[in-house]
This record gives C-alpha cells, structure tokens and sequence, in this order.
C-alpha cells in the first residue's frame, strides 16, 4: 500500500523516498529543532484509506493477532514485498498475545493494556519494532537514541534480537535497573552529564554527524506510527466497542500522539465513530502539558519526578499530543510522587503486577478520577507501559527493609 508523509505544521507532503533514502526526520520546510523546546514539523504517515476500506473489512480485521502489527501491512510504512523475507526476524519481535486485561479495584472493573511483560519489559517496544524492521528494510545496521530508560533498553533490545547495534544516550540520573539493562544487551551507552532534554539534543548531533539512523522520540517519525498499534489492539481485542476514557502516562507525549493517530485512522476507515476521550497522565514534577493545556504557551522547565519514564520538561511532541487531548475531548490529569507510589504499592498487592512509576501514575489519576465522580457509568482502560523491575529504587521507597533472624528467632516468631 502506497503512503506519503506530511507535515504536522505546515501541511506539506513529501513522497517516502525522499524522506526515507535520505534519512529525513523532520518537515524540510519547517522542521526544527530548538534546545529545551517542542519539536517542529513533525512528520506523520498517511495512506490511501478510501483504498484500504474497498480491500479489507472490519470484521475480517478481527483475525488479527494482537502484537503483531506486520499481519496488517497495508497500514504500515513497510515494504510488503520485503516483509517475508523478514519472517523471521518479525516472530523476534513479537508482543504477548495476553496484553488486554480486565481487572477490577473497589468494586469496578477496568481494562487494561499490560506492556510489561513485552520483549524488554516496556510499550517502547512498539516503537522499536518498526523502527528496527524499517532499518533493516533500508540496509542500516546503525541506530541512535535519546532515552530516560525505557526506549534505550528497548532499542538495545530489539537490537540485539536483530543482529544490529546500537548507541543509547541517558541522563545521568537514569534508574540503575535500565542502566544496566541498557549495557546487558550490548549497546554502547553515553552517560551524558545532564538531564534527558540534554541527552536528546546531544544525540541529535553526535547521530546527524557519524550518519546514524535516529530514533529519537517524535524526531523520528516512526516512533510515533509505532505507538499506533496499541490503538489497533486495543480495537482487535475489544472488537471495535472501545472504553470512553484511556489514561496515558504522558511526558515527550508520543504515546498520546500515536493513540490519536490509531485512533483517527480507525475512523477514516469508517470502523468507529467516537474516539476515546484521552486522558494524559503527568507527574507534578513534570507537568509542562498541564501547564500549556491551560495556557495555549510553552515555558520551558526542568522536570523531576519518581516518574523518571514521564519527565520531560520540553515535550517533544507537545502540540501534537495537545491537538489529541482536545480533539479527543481529553484532559490532563497530574498526579504527585506520593500517589504514584501509593499507586504503584495498590498494582502490586492487589493485582500482583509490578508497575515502574509512570505506569503506576496511570493508576494514581484513575483511583483521582472516580473519586471525582468523573467515571460514573462510563469505561475506562489504563496503559501499563513499564515493568516495576526496570526501577528498583521506587519499590524500596514502600517496602521496609528486612532484618535477618537466627534460626531461633525465627522459633520465637512463629512458634
């Protein structure tokens, strides 16, 4: 199926050979890249949907298997032709097929879409999947990126699957868990001396300059069409009846971006009417889409938080996630390091899944918003986007510290 890419900003559009063969990231009319500011001219694919809905039906659509988006090639920027000779290396990549969930908490189920348990333990997966299968497609076997954690573990991952390599640039506060993670898979790691708004822009550089093939967030316009596929499963696995409200744990804002896109796409193929309401999770400490939502500026400003998955203080992809939440009647909803961790000691206890900090905040704003009465009859499904393990250091936060006991204290204790 043929696509083409157009800009975000200024509308114009551009054929995939331009933009692909010659590593083009951003809009080049108006794309730029500003330090500690949103991204302009963002890139985003579009395909011949009047095409694609004469070819393929709804309820055949239903066949899909959830995590494997390539089943579906007409709504991706691949090479179909290319695609088998891949088969292989696309099962490497494969995502669980039990990612949806239900669970209920005080008495009213919800649904769930559980990325911990994907191939390195984050939703960025779904990002570096197409990211990786597109370099393969091109004869590239070098890829760079900008991360807290997650998407670096993710890429280093997916990486190592596929016989490529990788360099992943951190902030130096990065959890020890994902630095670690990082470094196990092989890739090289930058420690740069900075916070994550640093670490983007420097790679930036450092890739532009060596020739690197990018994967920073929103900067590459693949990351966002990557995260789309949790919209189609979300549709696969809930046969189109989709939930009212989606809480997204939001920092560079790309989930939020790619959601939309999904979900935008699923209406121009007449396969639903209304699109879920959107609702973005931040951290106090890093809420600059709470702040512009409310201000229609950007002010730049540096993001702390136990959510390190979510903190951005320049979104990179603000105007975009900004145009999801209101043309999806969304919202912002912020939460504090107490409620995610809060948040994140309920997950564990009562579903038995372990939640890293910006997933659990997902959980903080529904527990905030059903106490506001905002839910009352409606649906709701939370992503659950990183696995507790990735950061240690927060579930040592709530968790007291064992003493060891000699054999008769133990005694003692029990008997």
């Amino acid at each position: 199926m043929e696509y083409i890419y157009k800009c975000f900003d200024c509308t114009k559009i551009y054929g995939k050979d331009e933009i692909e063969k010659n590593l083009v990231y951003l809009c080049p009319a108006c794309g730029k890249v500003e330090k500690n500011q949103p991204l302009r001219g963002v890139l985003l694919i579009e395909y011949d949907y009047k095409a694609i809905k004469t070819k393929f039906s709804k309820v055949n659509f239903f066949n899909y298997q959830l995590g494997k988006f390539w089943q579906y090639d007409f709504l991706w920027p691949l090479d179909s032709t290319k695609l088998s000779s891949l088969q292989t290396e696309l099962e490497k990549i494969s995502l669980p097929s039990n990612c949806f969930q239900k669970l209920k908490y005080l008495g009213k189920e919800f649904f769930v879409l559980n990325d911990t348990s994907n191939p390195t333990l984050s939703f960025k997966d779904r990002a570096s999947s197409l990211v990786t299968i597109k370099a393969l497609e091109l004869g590239i076997n070098k890829i760079a990126a900008a991360s807290t954690g997650n998407a670096g573990s993710s890429l280093a991952g997916i990486c190592a699957r596929l016989g490529l390599s990788s360099t992943i640039f951190v902030p130096k506060n990065i959890p020890e868990a994902k630095r670690i993670q990082i470094q196990s898979y092989g890739a090289e790691l930058v420690l740069v001396d900075g916070d994550y708004d640093l670490a983007f822009d420097i790679c930036l550089e450092i890739s532009s300059r060596k020739k690197w093939y990018n994967r920073n967030t929103a900067y590459n316009p693949l990351t966002i069409e990557g995260k789309k596929s949790a919209a189609y499963d979300i549709f696969i696995a809930l046969k189109s009846k989709l939930p009212n409200y989606i809480f997204v744990p939001t920092g560079d804002g790309v989930i939020l971006s790619g959601l939309y896109k999904g979900f935008i796409e699923l209406q121009k193929l007449g396969w639903i009417e209304e699109l879920p309401k959107l609702i973005a999770v931040q951290a106090e400490g890093g809420n600059a889409f709470a702040r512009y939502m409310e201000t229609k500026r950007f002010e730049y400003a540096p993001a702390v938080s136990v959510a390190d998955s979510i903190c951005a203080g320049a979104p990179r992809a603000l105007y975009l996630g900004a145009k999801a939440i209101e043309k999806s009647s969304g919202e912002v909803i912020v939460v504090s390091d107490e409620e995610i961790l809060i948040a994140q000691k309920d997950s564990a206890k009562e579903f038995g899944i372990l939640l890293e900090p910006s997933s659990s905040a997902t959980f903080a704003a529904y527990k905030k918003f059903t106490k506001q009465e905002k839910l009352q009859n409606k649906t709701a499904l939370l992503l659950f986007t990183g696995n507790g393990l990735k950061d240690v250091s927060s579930l040592s936060k709530w968790n007291e510290k064992i003493i060891a006991l000699t054999p008769e204290q133990i005694k003692e204790k029990y008997l």
